[in-house]
């Protein structure tokens, strides 16, 4: 059974990982709070990936990393320390994260990393400036990674557009909200985490054998199609 790596598997996207993969896996879950659920499978590490040194493992064959911030400001409010802490929390905490558990990864078989863009960082958005910066950076690092670690490991991104989480929760708090969003897509709708949990753990999986430093839309047509 492989181990995969969650950071960040307590709440939402992370935490619809974690329950799609005990079934198939050994996962090990790193974050500052635990998930509300237990398992066999299931082993917890309490931890702030910006502040705290990473536990120590004995094996990990696949790495997922899902922290990240979403700081809606424009330019004028938004100061140097803003940038610095969205750049920490979503690209100095993966690579951190990579560089930590680097050699586990390559001793296991058909490793495979995912992180975490957004849509922002292909489509201009108003007072996104931080938070589409920080997140060209994990895009960059996983083009990269991908190219240093072929053939090896494979790495890849998936960047959603808004998902029905606690950190999208005030972007979605009312149902004007929630229905404004909705019209602003394409296809009338925006993501559940369990489905972007499938395209990770697809992409994890030995199905996506062939595809490495690669960034994923999931934007429900926001950025592909103007209708």
């Amino acid at each position: 059974m492989d181990t995969l790596i969650v950071i960040g598997g307590s709440k939402g996207i992370g935490k619809a990982i974690v329950e799609q993969s005990l079934a198939h896996h050994k996962v090990i879950n790193v974050s500052r709070t635990a998930p509300d659920i237990t398992h066999e499978h299931l082993t917890h590490y309490d931890c702030d990936v910006t502040t705290d040194e990473l536990p120590e493992l004995n094996e990990a064959s696949k790495l997922v990393y899902c922290p990240g911030s979403i700081n809606l400001k424009p330019i004028s409010r938004l100061s140097v320390e803003d940038f610095k802490n969205d750049f920490e929390i979503n690209v100095l905490g993966a690579v951190k994260a990579i560089q930590k558990y680097l050699p586990l990864l390559k001793q296991s078989n058909a490793p495979a990393i995912v992180l975490f863009s957004t849509v922002a960082a292909k489509l201009g958005m108003p007072f996104h400036a931080s938070i589409a910066t920080a997140k060209s950076g994990v895009e960059g690092l996983v083009k990269s990674l991908g190219a240093e670690f072929a053939p090896s490991i494979r790495i890849n991104a998936i960047a959603p557009t808004v998902t029905n989480t606690e950190l999208a929760s005030k972007l979605l708090r009312n149902e004007k909200m929630i229905q404004t969003i909705t019209e602003r897509h394409p296809l009338k709708k925006f993501l559940s985490p369990n489905e972007v949990a499938d395209m990770a753990t697809f992409l994890l999986s030995e199905k996506a054998a062939s595809i490495s430093g690669q960034i994923f839309e999931m934007d429900c047509g926001i950025v592909s199609f103007k209708i």
